[in-house]
């Protein structure tokens, strides 16, 4: 048995801050004791690692990934070994990647090819959701073995007509289906339809340039598919989560069902909190970098998100990580931003930006570990291995610098990716050594982990339901 202390630091969860030191056997968190105390003067570790001034937090959970996603033509231009290094650099050792079924094809098929890409390559721990694409009778039947065997979250999109999009009574009947099962549908909610019609009318009078991607991809169009989104789970008596809340609209939608006891949930992404319409705009197709959906907003907007953090109406907040280069990726879109590949870089930044808003007074620090670490673990079966420091959890803990200044930047990040969102974005806080399963993946800001140690993770369904 291989043991480690870590010694001097403050331990923060969402639970609670303490000063203690913490005991770890293998890859399991074994005990935790105030410094100095007689329980942690009696341990004999084979290492010691000093957080003298330092916190000392759970491993990041990023419930929403798009790793080696085929998309617009292209593919998301991290794989597995490259964002899952990326991750590792940002303080996150779990991430939830999104499987995709195929029009036409079995279910199974699409979580294969997922198994396959991920074997053996990932730096961290990993787990899959299921994107439906083809919602019918044998792809429902499907959810229910899925769910057995630890897949338990599905989403669908009420958005991309002809890519991804379920009508109405397609959603119905899968909500239903996961009603009966425990499953928990994760729904990327804009009215596809009539944005389709706005894209096509915004093209025709020659609006060609990325800031049009937000300007037709109305705030009110989330908003109403939020609301219908929300009906439906209703009817179907089921669980609701919504991915990437980025309107203030949406969010009011969100916080009405949760007045009601509505078991419905939401998520929100870095990108919406801290970058802007204005983004969207920088001139000579640079703005193309900030093309994502549901799309940035008027910065009016960031206020209303973080008070709906503060206020739990949203509990989440995960990086939407779906990289595209924008030398040979995004430029397809130079005169037409309908084929701008959709995404953003950020799988690397999630943790410090929110400590970021840590240092800025916007939530606390126990509710910077509640968003990033604890919640989506509980939203998503992956409690109480991941996302705190207890004994019997796994040994996923980040010492990390909470007064270390650093300037986010391309030159610096290791996000396979040509740019980043936040460059030049002076954040104070940073990673200093990060440990998954208690093996040293970053050891004091130098890379030492690999391809191959993180695990495949079967997940129960979502513990914010029993």
């Amino acid at each position: 048995m291989t043991t480690t202390a870590i010694r001097g630091g403050l331990v923060i969860t969402a639970a609670e801050e303490t000063h203690a030191d913490v005991l770890i056997e293998d890859d399991k968190v074994a005990a935790l004791a105030a410094p100095g105390s007689a329980c942690a003067q009696s341990w004999h570790a084979d290492r010691t690692l000093d957080a003298t001034g330092k916190y000392v937090i759970p491993g990041g959970v990023d419930a929403h990934t798009h790793l080696d996603l085929p998309f617009g033509g292209t593919a998301s231009s991290d794989d597995f070994e490259t964002g899952t290094r990326a991750a590792a650099w940002g303080g996150t050792t779990t991430i939830v990647d999104f499987a995709v079924q195929s029009r036409g094809r079995a279910l199974r098929e699409g979580l294969d090819q997922w198994h396959a890409k991920a074997a053996g390559r990932c730096a961290i721990d990993y787990g899959f959701h299921m994107i439906l694409s083809d919602v019918n009778e044998s792809s429902l039947k499907e959810l229910d073995l899925l769910v057995e065997e630890g897949v338990t979250s599905f989403k669908l999109f009420m958005a991309y007509p002809g890519v991804f999009y379920s009508d109405d009574g397609q959603i119905l009947r899968a909500m239903q289906r996961a009603a009966g099962n425990g499953g928990l549908v994760m729904m990327h909610a804009e009215n596809g339809i009539a944005i389709d019609v706005l894209v096509e009318q915004a093209l025709a009078a020659g609006r060609t340039d990325p800031r049009y991607h937000g300007e037709v991809r109305k705030a009110l169009l989330e908003a109403e598919a939020t609301h219908r989104a929300i009906q439906l789970a209703r009817v179907a008596g089921s669980p609701l989560y919504v991915v990437h809340v980025s309107a203030e609209e949406a969010l009011a939608e969100l916080a009405q069902a949760r007045d009601k006891g509505l078991p419905v949930f939401g998520e929100t992404c870095p990108q919406y909190l801290f970058l802007s319409t204005d983004n969207l705009a920088e001139p000579d197709f640079e703005g193309a970098k900030y093309v994502c959906s549901t799309p940035l907003r008027p910065r009016e907007h960031q206020d209303a998100l973080w008070r709906g953090l503060r206020t739990d109406d949203l509990q989440v907040v995960s990086t939407d990580h779906c990289p595209f280069c924008f030398s040979g990726q995004k430029e397809l879109g130079r005169g037409d931003f309908s084929k701008i590949p959709n995404g953003l870089p950020g799988i690397e930044n999630r943790m410090d930006l929110l400590h970021q808003a840590v240092v800025e007074g916007r939530i606390t620090r126990r509710r910077w570990i509640e968003i990033a670490c604890a919640a989506p673990a509980r939203m998503f079966g992956l409690a109480p291995h991941k996302g705190t420091i207890s004994p019997g959890s796994d040994a996923d803990i980040v010492i990390y610098d909470p007064h270390a200044e650093q300037t986010l930047s391309a030159a610096t990040h290791h996000m396979n990716v040509d740019y980043s969102a936040y460059e030049g974005k002076r954040v104070t806080g940073r990673v200093e050594t990060v440990l998954s399963r208690g093996e040293t993946v970053i050891d004091r800001h130098t890379y030492t982990g690999r391809a191959g140690h993180g695990r495949y993770v079967p997940r129960t369904t979502c513990q914010y339901l029993t």
